[in-house]
């Protein structure tokens, strides 16, 4: 084909393209007494001053006089709440994006991020950031600063259509291509192929640009909060080429006699654990799982008793290990002082160690019960060849006052896939200050799968590599976790100043304005004593017939039949009193 015989993928070509362009940057007008603000503006006063919804005032409402008053409305409610100088960056933004601005407004742009830099580079989200950047590729003071403003514009620019396209692959943006899909295509504009293994294109992109921003005392700081989010974030191309870059190393140094992945028949999995609770509480966690299958079960007793030690340790499957002083001092290691440190640390040692001959490896506490609505093993052996980890959703057993069986469970919003305002809908007085209603976690634990390179390590909910923490959006179907949290009032008011100083009840967020869970058991406990303590725990807790019709509502009820004396008399012959 020649030259003149292709055929643009925009109708009428370049010049087309161009007018189109031109067509969305007209002036901003303004009307007889606007302006855009003076070049001497107070920027200080302006960063501790909050932008207020522009419908209550009455010289900010509709109708609106000019495309200035239109395009400064619009900012004003998007910026609700936040920085007075926030908004007027974005509105001095808005006008030097067109093809005439006031005279001014480059200087205030630059006096904006000379002066007051540092404010917005924490303040302002992704997506202002980039925006900001990008008009320092028009308008920078310097060259560098041009020349650095125009490669992050245009990168993100790419970035925003590229993951834009992706979405229409059917996969999240955090799930990396299979390696075995790729097809044999040339890359277009000639390009010369990339390689996983020792491609250096991403690494040099990115590496060049934090070295031009290290260099300017103005864009720098922007620029670099902003690269550092891109290489954090696993939702992008860099995150995904990481990923399937790990996986191919994985791959190409498999030896060549490994199996594939079990099925279900044949696939290992197994627990640890550590653990300081009564030999009841122990045992009733080990017979239920191993009457779901579990080939092994690594139970470390934080502060052990003889009966428990014997009894588990006469079961072929259960592997014991008492964490005494000598323990201690046979791993070389302090004992660490936090438990969640040490419940870390000993499942890590497994992983490494002695799970090293199961195909999955879980991380759970002694009041977490896995409740599978099929073969965990069927449910581990369906994951994806090349999916590291998955995430085992959680669920909140609803407290029985008379005792009897646990039955029925709860599920945070996220977990059952609902808006969040459903959750006040369920807990009407105090669902406001709750995350999906529970009291305990609600990011669940998670399985790994074993022999991974790099340095692994367990987290009590998540899983590192090399120092980097992992996210996955992968999650183990029809399998949750059901967490014995506060099986009873007695259990959660005696367990409630522990948890409120050393444990899940801590106030998490230091800002006043945000009322959690831990603000609210404060309040009820000055105000109110056991009595509103009490009333929080029937509205929130309780499993009552009332509950279970609003949960059943939004589908965030759970109902699961757990008899775990009963499992223990048939894994142990008697149940400890």
């Amino acid at each position: 084909m020649s030259h003149d015989d292709r055929s643009p993928v925009y109708p009428g070509g370049m010049p087309v393209l161009l007018s189109r362009m031109e067509e969305r940057r007209a002036p901003l007008s303004f009307a007889p007494g606007e302006a855009l603000g003076s070049l001497e503006t107070d920027l200080a006063a302006l960063a501790d001053a909050v932008v207020c919804d522009p419908d209550t005032d009455p010289g900010e409402a509709p109708p609106f006089r000019s495309d200035h008053h239109r395009k400064r409305h619009a900012l004003r409610k998007e910026f609700t709440g936040q920085s007075e100088l926030a908004c007027l960056n974005g509105l001095v933004i808005a006008h030097l994006r067109k093809r005439d601005w006031p005279d001014h407004a480059p200087a205030l742009f630059q006096r904006i991020w000379t002066e007051q830099g540092a404010d917005l580079t924490e303040t302002l989200d992704p997506r202002w950031l980039v925006s900001s950047l990008s008009t320092f590729g028009d308008h920078g003071a310097t060259t560098a600063q041009r020349s650095l403003g125009l490669a992050l514009s245009t990168l993100m620019g790419a970035m925003k259509l590229y993951e834009f396209e992706r979405l229409h692959s059917g996969t999240t943006p955090e799930t990396p291509h299979p390696l075995d899909r790729r097809v044999a295509a040339p890359l277009p504009m000639e390009m010369a192929p990339y390689s996983l293994t020792s491609g250096g294109l991403d690494v040099n992109l990115i590496g060049r640009l934090w070295r031009e921003a290290e260099a300017d005392p103005v864009i720098g700081p922007p620029a670099m909060r902003l690269l550092d989010m891109l290489i954090h974030d696993p939702g992008t191309l860099f995150g995904r080429l990481q990923v399937m870059r790990q996986r191919k190393a994985r791959k190409d140094t498999r030896p060549a006699s490994a199996r594939p992945a079990p099925d279900a028949a044949r696939l290992r999995w197994g627990l640890v654990s550590l653990v300081k609770a009564p030999s009841r509480d122990v045992l009733r966690f080990a017979a239920h799982h191993l009457e779901l299958g579990a080939t092994e079960l690594h139970i470390f007793l934080d502060a052990p008793e003889p009966e428990v030690v014997a009894r588990l340790g006469d079961h072929p499957k259960i592997r014991v290990t008492v964490c005494d002083t000598a323990y201690w001092e046979r791993a070389g290691k302090p004992r660490p002082g936090p438990h969640q440190l040490r419940q870390a640390w000993v499942a890590t040692q497994v992983l490494h160690g002695a799970g090293a001959g199961l195909d999955w490896l879980g991380h759970i506490d002694v009041d977490e019960f896995l409740l599978p609505r099929r073969p965990v093993a069927e449910a581990l052996s369906e994951l994806h060849e090349d999916t590291d980890f998955a995430r085992i959703v959680p669920a909140e057993l609803l407290a029985l006052e008379a005792g009897g069986p646990a039955r029925h469970f709860k599920l945070t919003h996220k977990g059952a896939g609902q808006p969040k305002a459903v959750v006040q809908d369920i807990y009407p007085t105090f669902g406001l200050h709750l995350y999906g209603g529970f009291l305990s976690h609600v990011t669940g634990k998670v399985f790994v799968r074993t022999g991974q390179p790099g340095d692994i390590r367990f987290g009590i909910h998540a899983l590192r590599r090399d120092g980097v923490h992992l996210k996955t959006k992968t999650q183990l179907s029809g399998v949750h976790l059901g967490h014995l949290h506060a099986p009873s009032w007695a259990h959660f008011r005696d367990h409630l100043e522990f948890r409120r100083s050393h444990g899940s009840y801590r106030k998490r967020n230091e800002d006043p304005a945000d009322m959690g869970l831990a603000d609210i058991l404060a309040f009820l406990d000055e105000t109110e004593g056991e009595d509103g303590l009490r009333a929080f725990f029937e509205e929130v807790c309780r499993d009552t017939p009332e509950l279970r019709a609003r949960l059943a509502a939004h589908g965030m009820l759970l109902d699961h039949p757990l008899d775990l004396d009963a499992a223990v008399a048939r894994v142990f012959g008697t149940v400890p009193a």
